[in-house]
């Protein structure tokens, strides 16, 4: 096992900041960070909110969050059992920066589109 660098280069591979940009970077991360940001979810509601991200990728991108301390998985007693999801202090904390990055998007999704279509048309 390569060991861990603490120099705060995300460039650098063994830089601990790396895999928190790796993570960030997953294709549904940002997303279920986004849906949570409201409180705590079911699963199901969770899938709902999202679109099309399939049980088995939702499940593994929640266990992610879940290990990195950025999400709280909860199971209450019940029959059937019921398990939310919700986010931690440090997931909460994260959202100043998610947010910014939804806004921008948000934003300027259009001027994206006009590119991705002017490039295509060029090739």
């Amino acid at each position: 096992m390569e060991s861990i660098e603490a120099t705060g280069d995300v460039l650098k591979p063994n830089c601990p900041s790396r895999m928190v940009v790796e993570r960030l970077g997953e294709r549904w991360t940002l997303l279920v960070l986004i849906a949570l940001r409201r409180g705590p979810v079911r699963f199901t509601a969770l899938r709902e909110m999202i679109g099309v991200v399939t049980p088995k990728v939702l499940t593994q991108t929640l266990r992610g969050l879940e290990h990195d301390g950025l999400v709280l998985r909860t199971v209450y007693p019940e029959i059937p059992p019921r398990v939310e999801y919700q986010l931690t202090g440090l997931g909460i904390s994260l959202m100043g920066p998610v947010d910014a990055l939804r806004q921008w998007s948000e934003t300027n999704s259009r001027h994206i589109v006009a590119a991705r279509e002017a490039a295509d048309r060029q090739s």
